[in-house]
């Protein structure tokens, strides 16, 4: 069995902090989903997971919406989708459209219990209150005799801070999953099992949103051959654009030109978006160097911001 893992595109995100720039990163969402569904069609995937937050919010323009089902209704495979926390299964929202009842392999879960396919069983977990402090694998008790996949949009669990829909870090171990797909954190992250087994994973946005993020704009495919079995887990890129941030105490003479040098050797800058933030000590040998910085970061990438004030 193989298929697609896919969360977070977050389709109506405005990204008014990039200002008219917001729409090149906007429609860079439409055509890296696109590039999701040919990857399903290249990879001849059984089926498509999308693991929550489609879309920004619930509010989003009704053919946005409509534009996406079509996207995915092309994937030329069932594709399972399930509300996260931004796109909560509440009254009025993106869900209720009638779009998703024009494509039959278009199959929006917006319940809590297991849905038989063809060789496995899913265990969706739609989200209906964003706020919410359950854990939503809770009700899993997988069929030990099928493959069994995990649906969920939360955060897993860590020590130091409160955290909603919390996930389990052993959460597949415990429900007895093959693997959990997970949506929420827009950055790729694996976890091991007990036996060293990457049983349940963030496939991370499909295209960048943020420079906080890292090893985003992927999708994940996924091979279970059997029940038990270990997934063989591949990644493979669907972003279009590049988010760099780079925050550097300066404390030697030269290291302003050093990074003038990476910055003008970044390739595709009108695919690029950078942010660089200096503090530290400014020498006067470096002066030309970062004139150099601050003009390339203004003039020659999609977009960019400098703050120097600290320096």
């Amino acid at each position: 069995m193989k298929f697609l893992h896919t969360a977070d595109w977050q389709v109506g995100m405005r990204a008014t902090q990039l200002g008219e720039k917001g729409e090149r990163v906007r429609h860079a969402r439409l055509e890296s989903a696109r590039r999701v569904v040919e990857e399903a069609r290249r990879e001849k995937v059984d089926f498509v997971v999308v693991a929550g937050d489609t879309f920004e919010n619930n509010g989003v323009d009704r053919l946005k919406v409509r534009e996406v089902a079509k996207i995915l209704g092309a994937a030329g495979c069932p594709v399972y989708l399930i509300p996260g926390n931004h796109d909560t299964l509440t009254p009025g929202s993106v869900w209720e459209d009638a779009a998703w009842g024009e494509f039959p392999n278009l199959h929006v879960l917006t319940k809590a219990e297991p849905v038989e396919i063809d060789g496995a069983v899913l265990y969706p977990c739609p989200v209906f209150a964003g706020d919410s402090k359950e854990d939503p694998t809770a009700w899993i008790h997988a069929d030990p005799t099928k493959i069994a996949i995990g649906i969920a949009h939360g955060s897993v669990e860590s020590a130091g801070y409160e955290q909603a829909m919390p996930i389990p870090r052993d959460a597949a171990t415990v429900r007895g999953l093959d693997y959990l797909a997970l949506g929420h954190f827009h950055s790729k992250n694996l976890y091991a099992d007990a036996a060293d087994v990457l049983r349940m994973a963030y496939s991370g946005t499909h295209e960048p949103t943020g420079f906080s993020e890292h090893d985003s704009g992927n999708v994940l495919i996924v091979e279970i051959p059997s029940r038990g079995a270990v997934p063989q887990i591949q990644t493979v890129r669907t972003g279009s654009l590049e988010w760099l941030s780079y925050r550097l105490k300066i404390e030697q003479p030269g290291e302003i030109g050093a990074l003038a040098a990476k910055l003008d050797g970044l390739p595709a800058p009108e695919r690029t978006l950078v942010e660089c933030a200096l503090d530290g000590t400014f020498f006067g040998c470096d002066h030309e160097a970062l004139g150099k910085v601050i003009e390339m970061i203004e003039g020659r990438f999609l977009f960019g911001r400098a703050e120097m004030d600290r320096l």
